[in-house]
C-alpha cells in the first residue's frame, strides 16, 4: 500500500485536480483505491458525485471513537472509494489542538484500511497547520503541485526549506511538479525552462492549464474518464507513471530494509 497526499500551501493550484485525477487513474488499472478528502470545501467528494456527509464526527475519528470504514462510500469508478468531506472538517484543526500527539492521527486513520486498498490518495486542504503535520506523518508520497509563477514557486521554496528542518518520516520523499502551466505567457516559460533545471524532486511531467481540466464542476468526473486520450488526460497519465516509478523504487527501499 502507498499512501499520496497531494498538498500545496496556496489554493487555486490544481491540487483537487490532481487528486482526482491520479486517483481515477489508478482504479482504472484494476488496483483498489481510496481517496481521502481532508478539505472542507469538499471538491473532490463533488467531483465524484458522493454527498459531503459521514456516519460519524471528525471529533470521534481523529479521537479513534468510530471507524473510518463506515463512512467510506464507492463511486461511479469500480476499485475507487472515497471518505467524503463535510463542511464540518473546517473544525479539525482546533480538535487536534487538544489531543495528545496531534502528528500521528491521521496515520492511526490509514491504518485502519491500508490492508484494503493498494492506493489511498489525501487531497489535503491548504495551508499550514497541525493537520498538514499529521497528513506529512502519514503519507509515503508528498506531492506537490506548483504553478509556474513567482508566488507559487517562492511558497515552494519556503515549504522546502521547512521540510529540511522537519523532515518526513523515514522512506517517503516530496514530489514536486509544475500545474496549471500555460506557455503561452512568458514569465511560466522562463521559470519552467530555467528553475525547474535547477531543482532536484521536480517531475518531468508537467499538468498543462486547459479546459478540460475545469469542466470537470460540469461533468462531475474525472477528465481521464470524460475525455480519455485528451491532452489532459495524457498529461495526467504521464504524471501517474512518474508516481507509480517513485513509487515502486519506496517499496524497494523498503523491501531490502
Amino acid at each position: 500500500m502507498c499512501t499520496i497526499a497531494v498538498y500545496s500551501i496556496k489554493g487555486g493550484v490544481g491540487k483537487t485536480a490532481t487528486a482526482v485525477n491520479l486517483a481515477a487513474l489508478a482504479a482504472l488499472s484494476g488496483e483498489k483505491t481510496l481517496l481521502i478528502d481532508l478539505d472542507p470545501q469538499a471538491s473532490s467528494t463533488f467531483y465524484l458525485k458522493v454527498k459531503p456527509k459521514i456516519k460519524t464526527t471528525v471529533k470521534k475519528l481523529l479521537k479513534g471513537k468510530s471507524m473510518v470504514e463506515e463512512s467510506i462510500k464507492a463511486t461511479s469508478l469500480v476499485h475507487l472509494d472515497i471518505f467524503p468531506a463535510t463542511f464540518s472538517f473546517r473544525e479539525t484543526e482546533q480538535i487536534l489542538v487538544n489531543l495528545k500527539k496531534p502528528e500521528n492521527r491521521i496515520l492511526h486513520i490509514i491504518e485502519q484500511v491500508k490492508d484494503n486498498y493498494k492506493w489511498i490518495f489525501i487531497d489535503c486542504p491548504p495551508g499550514m497547520s497541525l493537520l498538514s503535520s499529521s497528513i506529512f506523518n502519514a503519507t509515503d508520497i508528498l506531492l506537490l503541485p506548483v504553478v509556474p509563477t513567482t508566488l507559487s514557486v517562492r511558497t515552494h521554496e519556503d515549504l522546502m526549506k521547512y521540510l529540511e528542518d522537519h523532515p518526513l518520516k523515514k522512506k517517503s520523499r516530496a514530489l514536486a511538479f509544475f500545474s496549471m502551466v500555460d506557455r503561452r505567457k512568458n514569465l511560466q516559460k522562463i521559470i519552467l525552462d530555467e528553475w525547474a533545471e535547477s531543482q532536484s524532486g521536480f517531475c518531468e511531467a508537467v499538468i498543462p492549464y486547459l479546459s478540460d481540466v475545469e469542466r470537470m464542476g460540469q461533468f462531475r468526473k474525472p477528465v481521464v474518464e470524460f475525455r480519455p486520450g485528451s491532452d489532459a488526460s495524457k498529461a495526467f497519465e504521464n504524471l501517474w507513471a512518474e508516481i507509480k516509478k517513485a513509487a515502486h523504487e519506496l517499496s524497494s527501499r523498503k523491501k531490502r530494509d
